[in-house]
């Protein structure tokens, strides 16, 4: 990694001295499809400043039924949970599309902060981000039709994959919106006709950007696309 020129936005928004805080514990990771960054009620090991990809934050409850609550990209970082003070994560997080990022040892992210209060200010203004982007979760999930966040998560999904083709099956996005997966064939269909999208095998192509934003009902807490 360029410490001058960083892939990640929170690192790029940092001034030199505290890039300079987290930068010798930096390093570089390789984070293939479904890899676990973070174990539910499992201490943190490390946090991760992502570059491409997308980490999906997956809440379980009862008979293991599971719902993603959030999704981090380019723009953050893992481990809100140190960010915040506490230790133990409270949902798990893993990569839903494959990419690449900077890690730092959990110890090391929080000394930096106790260093810098400027650095723990911006990293508690994108946690602060990740919850509006939970809250905003939330109610399109209790609002919403199916096609309708599907739409949301999809138009998520793009900002941080950069670019028109998600990497995305059925099954994962049945997960995601905590639906079967003849609700995500029909929504998907739905979206197919209206000509949002293509539907291809394993993956999904986003035809109609701007249309795609029309069904949905809850703003999008998401990244500006360059």
């Amino acid at each position: 990694m360029s410490i001058l020129r960083p892939s990640n936005r929170l690192l790029a928004r940092m001034d030199s001295e505290d890039l300079a805080l987290l930068h010798p514990h930096l390093q570089c990771e390789t984070l293939p499809l479904r890899r676990s960054l973070e174990t539910r009620n499992k201490p943190i090991q490390y946090a991760y400043f992502l570059e491409s990809g997308i980490a999906s934050v997956v809440a379980a409850g009862a008979k293991d039924t599971c719902i993603e609550v959030g999704i981090i990209g380019f723009e953050g970082v893992t481990g809100l949970t140190l960010i915040m003070g506490g230790e133990r994560a409270p949902h798990a997080t893993y990569m839903q599309v494959a990419g690449k990022g900077l890690s730092i040892p959990a110890e090391r992210l929080r000394h930096a902060m106790e260093c810098s209060s400027s650095l723990r200010r911006l990293l508690l203004q994108f946690a602060h981000a990740f919850f509006l982007q939970t809250t905003y979760t939330a109610l399109s999930n209790g609002r919403s039709k199916t096609d309708e966040r599907l739409a949301r998560w999809l138009l998520m999904a793009h900002d941080r994959v950069r670019s028109d083709d998600l990497p995305l099956t059925h099954e994962f996005l049945a997960l995601m919106l905590g639906v079967h997966r003849p609700g995500v064939t029909g929504a998907l269909k739905k979206l197919s006709s209206a000509g949002l999208i293509q539907n291809r095998r394993s993956s999904i192509h986003v035809l109609d950007r701007a249309g795609s934003k029309r069904p949905a009902t809850a703003p999008m807490v998401q990244p500006k696309r360059n």
